[in-house]
C-alpha cells in the first residue's frame, strides 16, 4: 500500500503536516489510508472496481518493483476463473508473479500487446475474441502453435521477444483423455465453433490422430479455414459442415462446444437442438462458468456423458506457468482454487 509506505517516511510525514497547515485545512490528521487493491485496469485504459481475490485480501499478494505481471487479454472476462487459479498457483509456488484482466477485444489489441513489450510482464495471456488476431503481433511462433494458427499464451524474453504458444489444445487433450477416458484415435468428433479454442481442440485431435472431425461456425469462412489448415498442417481428416446442417452427428462420438454459446451474454442458448443428441454420445463444453451450459444440461437430459471446460483450463493453465517460469505448476493448489470457486457459485 503507498500509503503505508509514504508515512512511514517521518521526514515525509512532516512535510505533509506542514504542508495541511499552509493549507489551513480542518483536519490535520495524515491522509486515510484507503484500500486500493480492487482497482484494476479495464478497457481502453479506464478503471473500475473489481471483486479481488481472498489471498490480496488477507495480504499474502505483494506487488513489489520485482513483481513480474502476467494479464488475460479478451473479452468479456466476468465469466473468467483464471485470476484466482493463477494466483493462487503463483502463491502455492512461491512466485513473485500476478495475473490480473484486461478487457480488450481486436480493435486495440495491437497498442496494448506493444506496451507489454516495455513493462514488466512476463508474457500475457489470450481468450476470446484475439487468439487469431494475436498472431499479427508476435515476434515468433512455437511450431505446434503456428499449425494450430492461434495462440493462448505469449512469452517475453529477457530481450522483449514476445514468442506465442498454444496450451489450450494440451489443457484440452489432457482434460479429454484423462477426465473422460476418451480414445482419441478411435473416435469421429464434431465440432462447433471454429475460432481459438476450436482451433486449438480440432488441431490437437488431428495431430494425436482422431478418425474425423466435423467442423462447423457461423461464419463458414472460419470453419472453412480451419479445414484447410487440419487437411493441410496435420491429417486428412477434417470436414466442413454448413452451420444449422445437423445430418452428421448420428454418425460421431463426441461432440464439442468451442464456439462461446452457452456463456456470458449468451446463457441459456446452445447450438444444438437436444433432439439430435444421443445418449451413447459425449458432450464437452469449453466453457466452464455456468459449470452446465444448456448445451450440457440437454446432453445429461437426454443420458449422455458430459464434461465442462473446467479440467482444460486446468490443464492449460499449469502449461502456461511452466511456460512464463520454466518450473513445475502447483496442478493439485491449482485445481483446489477453482473447486473452491465451484462451490461458492452454488
Amino acid at each position: 500500500d503507498m500509503a503505508e509506505e509514504v508515512f512511514d517516511d517521518e521526514p515525509m510525514q512532516k512535510r505533509f503536516e506542514e504542508a495541511v497547515a499552509a493549507e489551513n485545512l480542518p483536519d490535520k490528521k495524515p491522509m486515510e489510508k484507503k484500500d486500493t487493491s480492487e482497482i484494476v485496469l479495464k478497457r481502453h485504459g479506464s478503471i473500475s472496481p473489481q471483486p479481488v481475490c481472498e489471498e490480496r485480501r488477507s495480504g499474502m499478494m505483494k506487488v513489489d518493483i520485482n513483481t513480474k505481471m502476467i494479464t488475460l487479454l479478451g473479452l468479456p472476462l466476468t465469466q473468467s476463473f483464471a485470476a484466482r487459479m493463477q494466483n493462487k498457483g503463483y502463491e502455492a509456488a512461491g512466485l513473485n508473479m500476478v495475473y490480473f484482466y484486461t478487457e480488450t477485444d481486436n480493435e486495440h489489441l495491437g497498442d496494448i500487446v506493444n506496451g507489454l513489450r516495455y513493462m514488466n510482464f512476463a508474457g500475457f495471456a489470450v481468450t476470446k475474441p484475439n487468439k487469431v488476431k494475436v498472431l499479427e503481433y508476435l515476434d515468433e511462433l512455437d511450431p505446434l502453435c503456428q499449425k494450430m494458427g492461434s495462440s493462448n499464451t505469449v512469452v517475453k524474453t529477457p530481450e522483449g521477444k514476445l514468442i506465442g504458444y498454444n496450451t489450450d489444445g494440451v489443457g484440452f487433450y489432457t482434460a479429454l483423455t484423462e477426465e473422460a477416458g476418451v480414445k482419441v484415435d478411435q473416435c469421429v468428433f464434431f465440432c462447433f465453433g471454429g475460432g481459438g479454442a476450436g482451433r486449438a481442440m480440432c488441431s490437437i485431435l488431428a495431430y494425436h490422430g482422431a478418425r474425423k472431425i466435423y467442423i462447423t461456425d457461423k461464419f463458414e469462412g472460419c470453419a472453412k479455414s480451419l479445414v484447410d489448415d487440419i487437411n493441410k498442417n496435420f491429417a486428412p481428416v477434417a470436414e466442413f459442415v454448413p452451420y444449422g446442417d445437423f445430418s452428421k452427428l448420428s454418425a460421431c462420438d463426441v461432440v464439442l462446444n468451442a464456439s462461446g454459446v452457452g456463456m456470458g451474454r449468451s446463457i441459456g442458448e446452445t447450438p444444438l437442438p437436444k433432439e439430435y443428441m444421443k445418449p451413447e454420445q459425449l458432450y464437452f463444453d469449453a466453457c466452464y462458468n455456468p459449470a452446465k451450459t444448456q448445451f450440457l444440461l440437454d446432453a445429461e437430459a437426454k443420458g449422455c456423458r458430459i464434461l465442462n471446460g473446467l479440467g482444460m483450463s486446468l490443464y492449460q493453465g499449469a502449461a502456461q506457468i511452466e511456460l512464463w517460469t520454466g518450473k513445475k505448476a502447483p496442478v493439485e493448489a491449482m485445481r483446489e482454487e477453482l473447486l473452491a470457486i465451484l462451490a461458492e457459485k452454488k
